[in-house]
């Protein structure tokens, strides 16, 4: 099969990637639509050392074929699936599930292949089947939409506080509109004009991250992706405010922590979230989703997807095998 495969931080478009082979409790999906994010990008630079696989951990696929006969009622279903594999046997996976198995797999990630290939394993328990009036354009962004809602999860964010986002892509994009669901004001900040123009559309107050004042805001949500948007977002809270981390980034951050204790700043490292929610977001059409798309490439340009996703200011690049 068709695979995008990296190896020694190079990236290579295959065609002689053997087909994943079914076992007991896994699917077999023929992946429909995939979407390039920043962790994916930032793999390629070296977030995840020694990484060496099929990428991608965001998709809408088809149920070909199933490893169990008890899950054949699957074959055929559109689904999403949650990119956290663990252990199934430990006391956090019986409790709260595997995002902190210690032996936890992710799904293009870690010890398991991804979904930037015509075929892609996954166990059964990890698939959530995509309503009928969902299109793909539409799922595919099941994943980081769930990553976004992980917030209302961890932490009541009360609609009348202030609150921004610090960097208005991919994720940061969603996570505002998200918090704008319950009626909270969210303000988009980016460090170019250009960065905020889609933002600016879908109804958001915008600035430049430069023009506010230190300590404007009660909630501020970091979504760069990078060490200066750390730095950026910690300026911005105020004292006993609420801090929440969505950045993954290759490197080492220089960041003075000082403000957290001074300041008695509350921070939040937030991952992965609920799919089942998202789906139904998706499905009453609550989140504009696909104005983020900005190109759609077939899995053999996917060199060129990769290189499109990673220019400044794009969003959501696509694959289509």
């Amino acid at each position: 099969m068709n695979a995008i495969y990296l190896e020694n931080g190079q990236l290579f478009v295959r065609s002689d990637y053997e087909k994943p082979q079914l076992q007991p409790g896994l699917a077999r999906l023929a992946v429909s639509l995939a979407g390039i994010c920043s962790t994916d990008l930032e793999i390629v630079k070296g977030y995840v050392p020694g990484f060496q696989g099929v990428l991608g951990h965001e998709f809408v696929a088809v149920v070909e074929a199933v490893g169990s006969p008890a899950d054949a009622d699957w074959i055929g279903r559109r689904v999403v699936g949650t990119m956290n594999i663990g252990c199934g046997e430990c006391a956090t996976c019986l409790s709260t599930g595997p995002e902190h198995c210690l032996a936890r797999r992710a799904l293009g990630v870690h010890n398991w292949d991804g979904v930037f290939a015509d075929y892609a394993l996954l166990p059964v328990a990890n698939l959530l089947p995509v309503p009928d009036n969902v299109p793909d354009e539409a799922a595919v962004f099941t994943e980081p939409l769930a990553a976004a809602l992980r917030i209302r999860e961890q932490v009541r964010v009360r609609p009348s506080v202030r609150t921004a986002v610090v960097g208005p892509g991919r994720l940061g994009l969603l996570v505002g509109l998200m918090l704008a669901l319950d009626g909270t004001h969210v303000t988009m900040l980016g460090r170019r004009e250009s960065s905020l123009a889609l933002p600016a559309r879908l109804g958001f107050t915008t600035g430049l991250v430069d023009g506010f004042d230190d300590n404007s805001f009660d909630f501020v949500v970091e979504v760069t992706g990078n060490d200066a948007g750390f730095s950026h977002a910690l300026r911005l809270v105020r004292s006993l405010g609420t801090l929440v981390l969505k950045s993954t980034f290759a490197g080492q951050s220089t960041l003075d922590l000082t403000k957290l204790v001074v300041a008695e700043i509350t921070v939040i490292g937030s991952r992965c979230g609920p799919f089942a929610p998202a789906l139904r977001l998706l499905a009453q059409d609550a989140v504009p989703v696909r104005a983020l798309i900005d190109g759609e490439y077939p899995l053999s340009q996917g060199l060129a997807a990769f290189e499109h996703a990673a220019r400044s200011g794009v969003r959501k690049i696509l694959l289509r095998p």
